[in-house]
């Protein structure tokens, strides 16, 4: 059975079409990593299939429940965390954890239960009676995906889950996620961490201006690049002669990197000699010179034409924002 079905799903605001025809869909039991820049439809399509956004046309079943049809019955399929952590800063971790279950109609014995269970299973149980004003921020990101497992929902929405956290509690957060899977939950997650995606999604779909781009596993992605790359770093009064003697090997421009170019590997290591050859005829000396295989981020750039933005980046282009990134941002 498919876990999410998504099928020509429309969305706009004002003049701004935010979702153009996404279709997509994928089986029970895996992570689904949705990758896009930002303001590309991610948290359009999550607020979609998670009930809090009507669309303007286009079908979607989240759990074998139409979203549209029955909202109330997918709501208790589904969890959601959203881009900011959505916590009540004056109630203590386990309140927060029992709250939410009691909005999913459960008795107060069986809220104060699972609160506990899933307060252990991400490691809070020693802080569950602190108040959350009182909480690092990884903290309250565990929490807060703490109380969207406390429903059992069969289908998690993750929307950007590790932004803005320590490295150790996105590790811990890696962990919790890949539990859950284990146990059967199906993940839908979003973020702007291409290693991230890298680790944790089975499969990934690649959103930009409202379309789903490409679709399929992290190899499959990196296999469309066509086999290696040939990455190098030179001084920056060199890139401009380095570009040029790399176009003439791989007949294309070179990609520009924050810290070097890189062309396709067009022909394996004897690429790499060529490279090495129309240099030293340039006379310029490499800092650092290396053949590996694509990546995800390769991956993007190729799709989207820039790479996928850090949080850094995307909150200091807030004022440019569309009607439709702004939407986004509000996550919930």
């Amino acid at each position: 059975m498919s876990a999410v079905v998504a099928t020509d799903i429309v969305k706009t605001f004002g003049d701004v079409t935010a979702l153009d025809g996404v279709s997509l869909q994928f089986e029970e039991g895996i992570v689904y990593g949705l990758l896009g820049p930002n303001g590309a439809g991610k948290t359009t399509l999550i607020r979609v299939l998670t009930t809090l956004l009507k669309p303007d046309s286009g079908s979607a079943t989240v759990a074998g429940t139409d979203v549209l049809a029955d909202p109330v019955g997918a709501r208790h399929r589904i969890g959601l965390a959203g881009q900011s952590a959505a916590v009540d800063e004056f109630l203590t971790g386990r309140e927060n954890v029992e709250m939410v279950g009691r909005l999913y109609n459960l008795g107060k014995k069986e809220a104060k239960r699972r609160a506990d269970e899933v307060l252990e299973g991400i490691q809070l149980t020693d802080a569950a009676d602190r108040k959350v004003n009182t909480y690092s921020g990884g903290m309250r990101r565990r929490l807060d995906v703490a109380a969207s497992m406390v429903g059992r929902p069969r289908v998690l929405f993750l929307d950007e889950p590790t932004t803005g956290i320590d490295p150790g509690s996105r590790l811990d957060l890696w962990d919790l996620i890949e539990d859950l899977v284990k146990g059967g939950t199906t993940v839908l997650l979003t973020t702007q961490y291409l290693d991230e995606a890298d680790q944790l999604a089975d499969r990934i779909g690649v959103i930009d201006q409202g379309h789903v781009i490409a679709e399929g596993t992290s190899d499959d992605l990196k296999a469309r690049l066509g086999g290696d790359v040939v990455e190098i770093h030179v001084d920056e009064s060199d890139r401009g002669t380095a570009a040029r003697a790399l176009a003439v090997v791989a007949g294309e421009e070179p990609t520009f990197e924050r810290l070097g170019l890189s062309i396709p590997a067009l022909r394996g290591s004897r690429t790499l000699t060529e490279v090495v050859r129309e240099l030293d005829a340039v006379n310029v000396e490499p800092k650092d010179i290396a053949l590996r295989k694509p990546t995800l981020d390769d991956v993007f750039l190729n799709l989207t034409g820039h790479k996928a933005e850090s949080k850094s980046e995307s909150e200091s282009a807030g004022s440019r924002r569309s009607p439709a990134e702004s939407e986004e941002s509000r996550g919930r």
